[in-house]
């Protein structure tokens, strides 16, 4: 079970990686061209697409690393099943209709957790998007 945790802790640790360079470049990407947006909702809105799209992609590449992981100890049949219960563990769907074996379930609680950590990353980022987009400023005391 060790083992298997510790298999479980590096995928966990690769996707906070994949997660944070991703989400680094989109910020250093967007942060030159937020001014040119500002007020304008197409373009605004444009925007968000385009940093949904990232971040979905950002995903599939985690949930991705996950299959691969069962599929390659076979914790599962194939590669289609692995992609689907990753998909429903790291979105925290859970069907349970597919389910792992016994000494791999507690790998795919630590899939579902990384998930929801990723997850809030990814709102996290929109929320600086939408913030710098519409001129939200951070430093603004309400209660003054």
């Amino acid at each position: 079970m060790l083992s298997k945790l510790l298999i479980a802790w590096c995928l966990m640790a690769l996707c906070v990686t994949i997660h944070a360079m991703g989400l680094i470049a989109a910020f250093r990407l967007m942060k030159t061209r937020v001014t040119a947006v500002e007020g304008r909702f197409w373009r605004a809105t444009w925007m968000l697409i385009r940093a949904a799209g990232w971040t979905l992609l950002l995903h599939l590449l985690q949930i991705a690393l996950w299959a691969f992981n069962y599929a390659w100890n076979g914790a599962m049949p194939d590669l289609a099943t692995a992609f689907y219960f990753s998909a429903v563990t790291y979105t925290t769907t859970g069907y349970g209709d597919v389910v792992l074996p016994e000494e791999w379930r507690l790998v795919g609680g630590v899939e579902a957790l990384t998930g929801i950590l990723m997850c809030g990353l990814s709102t996290g980022m929109f929320f600086a998007i939408f913030s710098r987009i519409f001129g939200i400023n951070d430093k603004h005391d309400p209660t003054s």
